[in-house]
């Protein structure tokens, strides 16, 4: 089972043909959360480098089958895996402080993508469920990225991929439950679309690659990527602006990759 997913969740995974990518799954003891993911075999992927694109060959890694849930979020920055009376003592620099407003900006919780999310906050948790779990975690290179979205989508019609997305043209302006559209070649759910996943490039910064729910159906590509703007953190009260929260992102999400290790 899946204790973080919704019920319709649950039945869209299971109806998921696997083809002949393999399925793995890794969880959390306490509190109990499980989650799958799906290996991405190695090759080549171009990227774009410093001085125009640059090909890299790619380890196989694995993947989210989802992008993180709040429920699974909700542990590291609530703190539920510590203990009640410990969660005031927990050192704020490694865990995000509680944003101004709901995260979630309304537009719904359990079964809902994490959003309004920093690069940073997505490389904390990373790391932070790289201790929980034993296994090396982490945010996406995008060379790795643009390898799943080149496997993902190979030989399908642009003008298809919104069958696998939710954008502009049918999200109706708000994020939708993760694994709610149709799965894509390799089994992945929203790589494209519905929030935008945050992945590191060459330089160490993060961008947003896949689009999101506010993607325009023209503008929806496996090479589509956006650096953070001043914008997305403009009503921010603080100063400096939080290194968690976007204040004005709640199109910025993440899934992460599991290292797979070395024989």
């Amino acid at each position: 089972m899946h204790p973080f997913l919704t019920s319709a969740v649950l039945i869209a995974l299971a109806a998921t043909p696997m083809r002949a990518q393999a399925v793995v799954r890794d969880s959390l003891s306490s509190p109990r959360l499980a989650w799958e993911l799906v290996r991405v075999p190695a090759g080549d992927v171009t990227i774009p480098g410093a001085n125009g694109p640059l090909r890299k060959q790619v380890p196989a890694f694995e993947l989210l089958r989802t992008e993180v849930p709040w429920e699974l979020y909700d542990v590291f920055y609530l703190r539920l895996d510590v203990p009640r009376e410990s969660r005031s003592g927990v050192d704020a620099s490694t865990r995000p402080s509680r944003p101004y407003g709901a995260p979630d900006r309304g537009f719904g919780h359990r079964g809902y993508a994490a959003i309004s999310l920093t690069h940073a906050s997505a490389m904390r948790f990373a790391a932070w469920l790289s201790e929980r779990t034993g296994h090396t975690y982490a945010v996406a290179t995008e060379a790795q990225w643009q390898r799943a979205a080149d496997l993902a989508f190979a030989g399908v019609d642009p003008a298809g991929y919104a069958e696998h997305a939710w954008i502009a043209a049918n999200a109706e302006g708000a994020p939708h439950p993760i694994a709610t559209r149709a799965p894509d070649r390799l089994g992945l759910h929203d790589l494209l679309g519905n929030v935008g996943e945050w992945v590191t490039t060459e330089d160490g910064t993060g961008v947003l690659r896949g689009g999101s729910f506010l993607t325009l159906r023209d503008a929806l590509s496996v090479t589509l990527r956006e650096r953070q703007l001043p914008s997305w953190n403009s009503t921010d009260p603080q100063d400096p602006k939080s290194r968690w929260w976007l204040s004005d992102g709640p199109f910025a999400g993440f899934r992460l990759v599991r290292i797979l290790s070395i024989p």
